[in-house]
């Protein structure tokens, strides 16, 4: 009995990590650690990893406690609801994250306790003010991973370089698109919730052409960002080409003539932007550590993403019965 209930408590905090979205906010802030200076081999390359990723799992461990009420409607099968998490578990694993989090970050660089104040206190806010409030909720969870990219650039040099800050934008701008995608898939719990999200407020067709908005926004300044980065320009201008062939792939999911979209349609085409999104990240890569560096990196991450979704996401995401079914 003992194993067994390991291994229920080793799954719920699996499934409350998303390991299908924990790869992308470490490599956004890597991206800015490498991008505003030549790489250092020191531990600062890690700090711009691990903080970003820290705040972004304890982010999925506040949310869900902040979270768990609307969950137990439309998610019930989710650690909290479920019973396989406590709730005053989940905290206390947030709060112990979040202070790993500051702790290494002030070590490299004390300036950035603003950054770490954005970071925490807007995943806070977002799950617990700005979500059920239209699109500030997509606007605010799309500031945080922009944040990300600057506390990485803060790892090799005081202060975000100013010709850099384009790709803040990027990041917020791409990450509240997929954000406002992945609520097309929740809008009748939301509904019933009361959680009167961007969708649920203006309807299905408006939310998906303002996702597409957005990123088309996102796309356009990577872009221009060409002008801001060393070395291999053309390299980098191929990757995120690429990047914005994959993220057309999801929108043409969602953008079809009909007035609605289903819930596993949407999951798919945020799956989609999921995988896609590590591969603009990792075009940032690309002008100092070279192609064949960045996409080695890219590699792994991809696989494990877009296997891990495969295997586990659903079952986060829908009760049993409501899973989507293999094609035969």
């Amino acid at each position: 009995m003992a194993g067994i209930r390991l291994v229920r408590t080793l799954d719920a905090h699996l499934r409350t990590w998303r390991p299908y979205t924990i790869w992308y906010p470490g490599l956004v802030g890597l991206a800015g650690a490498v991008l505003a200076a030549e790489p250092h081999v020191n531990g600062r390359l890690f700090a711009a990893w691990f903080v970003p990723t820290a705040i972004w799992t304890a982010a999925h461990y506040l949310g869900d406690y902040l979270d768990r009420d609307l969950d137990a409607i439309s998610k019930p099968q989710r650690p909290i609801p479920s019973g396989r998490m406590r709730p005053e578990t989940a905290l206390a694993c947030g709060a112990l994250l979040a202070a790993a989090a500051c702790v290494a970050a002030l070590v490299c660089n004390w300036r950035t306790i603003l950054l770490l104040a954005v970071g925490i206190g807007g995943s806070l806010a977002y799950n617990g003010l700005f979500k059920a409030r239209g699109l500030w909720g997509n606007v605010v969870r799309g500031a945080l991973t922009g944040a990300a990219f600057a506390f990485g650039t803060m790892m090799t040099v005081p202060f975000p370089p100013a010709e850099l800050l384009p790709f803040v934008v990027v990041f917020w701008a791409h990450d509240a698109a997929s954000n406002l995608v992945g609520t097309l898939r929740d809008v009748a719990g939301d509904r019933e919730g009361g959680y009167a999200t961007f969708a649920v407020r203006h309807g299905l067709r408006t939310a998906r052409r303002t996702a597409a908005a957005l990123y088309g926004l996102a796309v356009a300044t990577a872009v221009i960002g060409v002008l801001a980065v060393p070395g291999d320009r053309a390299a980098y201008v191929l990757v995120v080409l690429l990047a914005a062939a994959v993220g057309c792939g999801a929108f043409r999911l969602v953008l079809g003539p009909e007035p609605t979209v289903t819930p596993r349609v949407a999951l798919r085409a945020h799956e989609v932007l999921v995988a896609e999104r590590l591969v603009l990240a990792d075009a940032l890569l690309v002008p100092r550590l070279g192609p064949t560096a960045a996409l080695g990196i890219l590699g792994p991450l991809l696989v494990l993403t877009i296997g891990v979704q495969r295997t586990m996401r659903s079952g986060h995401e829908f009760p049993r019965e409501d899973r989507p079914q293999p094609a035969h």
